[in-house]
């Protein structure tokens, strides 16, 4: 049921602005693959070259092996599912599922059928008669979904197709599209700037910035060894520190910045003498009373945010610069008043040096 994709140096230019810039990488077939990134990154001209609507500038895209080139979105293996869904009021959920169907000329009965089994898959049985102003935002989600099923495309298109729902359901339908893209094996390809949508559907996330591949991986990957500073500061929080890397101590890097001296691990692409930024999650973060010594940033409490399960608190180095520490809400947490001094720290193998995005890492 499921074909690759290959972008094989993929450019597209609108005019002398150049949209896609030279991405070059293979989505594997029966994986569900995100697009992550700023609006105007480039994800959906991808999108939609994939798709047919937009030929490549430079180099080609292959689906199972095959070129797509000069092929039209109507004769290629693919569904795509626009952000608004696109379905038909006037029509039966049934028939929305198997419009597709009754365009290639497939009988009524057949088409039922098709209807009523891609129904079970979505986890909608028995509201084939219902009407599309009668379903709730996730259930017309899922009918998109089995419509565009219902051709048995090789490759699923999304196009941020959660992003008009509440946080409650667009949560819910995280978990619904992974378990709909393991249970028919298609591969997926999705578009998103939701981090946590990428994060939590994905089997690997490519990160784009300018048109440009910052990074691609497992969203462990991502999150934990991000390849620059464009990639870590858009996927999570971080504490930024500036700096420059003055020497090498036992494989760390020796990081020196108006708040100190610093041991951190040696980011791809740094060298000694790089002038760079030193990232620590908030989570890998704490606060102590002492305000110097190794790897500590002297703070002065702006704010303490209570989030339920963790607190964040927030603060100011000498320099201005805000920085974060999230802290577990259990009953041994010691939360700091706002305009108490307090030191950042955190152990070295918590903070890596990175450079900033540059036009191609």
């Amino acid at each position: 049921m499921s074909e690759d994709v290959q972008l094989s140096h993929v450019c597209v230019d609108f005019g002398a602005f150049r949209a896609v810039d030279d991405v070059d990488l293979t989505i594997r077939a029966g994986e569900f693959f995100s697009f992550l990134g700023p609006s105007g990154c480039g994800k959906t001209t991808i999108l939609r070259m994939i798709s047919g609507f937009i030929e490549p500038t430079s180099g080609e895209i292959k689906i199972g092996g095959q070129n797509m080139r000069g092929i039209g979105p109507n004769k290629r293996p693919t569904a795509l599912i626009f952000q608004n869904l696109a379905l038909f009021p006037l029509m039966t959920v049934w028939e929305n599922i198997a419009f597709g169907l009754e365009v290639r000329g497939v009988s009524k009965d057949k088409r039922k059928a098709r209807a009523e089994e891609l129904l079970r898959v979505v986890d909608l049985v028995g509201s084939g008669d219902k009407r599309i102003s009668q379903l709730s935002g996730g259930q017309k989600q899922r009918v998109a979904i089995a419509r565009a099923l219902a051709v048995e495309p090789k490759v699923m298109l999304l196009d941020e197709p959660l992003s008009a729902l509440d946080l409650k359901l667009r949560q819910h339908m995280r978990s619904e599209l992974r378990a709909i893209q393991k249970r028919t094996d298609v591969t997926f390809v999705y578009i998103t700037h939701d981090q946590g949508e990428a994060l939590a559907m994905s089997d690997r996330v490519a990160v784009m910035s300018a048109g440009v591949l910052q990074q691609v991986g497992t969203p462990a990957d991502i999150y934990n060894q991000p390849a620059n500073g464009f990639v870590a500061s858009f996927v999570g929080e971080n504490n930024r520190v500036p700096g420059k890397v003055v020497g090498l101590e036992n494989g760390m890097a020796r990081f020196h910045t108006p708040a100190g001296l610093f041991l951190a691990r040696l980011g791809p692409g740094i060298q000694v003498g790089s002038t760079a930024k030193l990232y620590v999650r908030p989570e890998n973060a704490r606060l102590t009373d002492a305000v110097e010594g190794d790897n500590n940033v002297p703070l002065r409490i702006s704010e303490v945010a209570f989030e339920g399960s963790f607190i964040n608190i927030h603060g100011h180095d000498a320099g201005g610069h805000a920085h974060i520490v999230q802290m577990r809400n259990d009953r041994d947490a010691s939360v700091p008043a706002v305009g108490d001094q307090r030191g950042l720290t955190f152990s070295p193998e918590h903070a890596v040096v990175l450079a900033d995005a540059g036009a191609r890492p």
